[in-house]
């Protein structure tokens, strides 16, 4: 049985999407458990972003502020 194809780039690619999306669907759970609103905007920026760090800094933020915007700023 041929099992190339979960070492391809195209798994690889795959795989990572499915993480992004994960993480995105994280980050907006915390600040709906929250009671945070989120717009549209930032929920396109949200599920948008495919840098797993980034969005791993997003989720430790999304506990925390008080408006979801502030997600993307420093404080």
């Amino acid at each position: 049985m041929d099992f190339s194809f979960y070492k391809s780039d195209l798994s690889e690619g795959i795989r990572a999407e499915g993480e992004a999306r994960r993480a995105a669907e994280d980050v907006l759970v915390v600040l709906a458990e929250r009671g945070v609103t989120v717009s549209e905007e930032v929920r396109e920026r949200i599920t948008g972003c495919r840098d797993p760090e980034i969005l791993r800094h997003w989720h430790r933020r999304a506990v925390t502020v008080p408006a979801a915007e502030h997600i993307f700023t420093e404080r």
